[in-house]
């Protein structure tokens, strides 16, 4: 035999071995107390396009898709989710000082006027993901209200 068949072969045995080696998942089974509609007014629109572009990574509960049970590729998800919710996690925003989440969310406005969130690599899965101007006009607009409301 080759080195090259030997070595797909090797390849291909470690490929169905990690296949057992799975992260955790990001579903809480617990329901949030300290979520973000626990001290801002979240319309419901504006709930529905944090949800749909942001909370998989940025909530105690992801969606996951078919392909998030296959390695390399669930352990690189599951990093991000770490990275997301370390960074914001919705579901815990009320427990943030009133100064973090003023932070949190003039981030949340740069994020979106940059359009560095979501992450290009999710949205080119998730294209229903990607925000549209109204979107993005739409979660602006709440977010100054919301700075105001937090302020008082």
């Amino acid at each position: 035999m080759s080195r090259t068949k030997i070595g797909l072969i090797v390849l291909l045995i470690i490929m169905v071995i990690i296949q057992f080696v799975k992260p955790a998942r990001n579903q809480s089974v617990q329901a949030s107390t300290g979520g973000i509609a626990s001290v801002i007014n979240v319309p419901e629109n504006v709930q529905a396009i944090l949800q749909n572009s942001c909370y998989d990574c940025h909530s105690n509960n992801t969606r996951y898709p078919w392909y998030a049970t296959l390695q390399p590729g669930a352990w690189w998800m599951a990093w991000h989710i770490e990275e997301g919710k370390a960074e914001l996690n919705f579901d815990e925003f009320g427990n943030y000082s009133k100064r973090r989440q003023l932070s949190k969310l003039k981030a949340i406005q740069g994020s979106i006027e940059d359009k560095s969130m979501p992450l290009p690599s999710y949205t080119f899965i998730h294209r229903a993901a990607n925000l549209s101007k109204t979107d993005r006009n739409l979660l602006k607009d709440w977010i100054e209200i919301s700075k105001d409301e937090i302020s008082k």
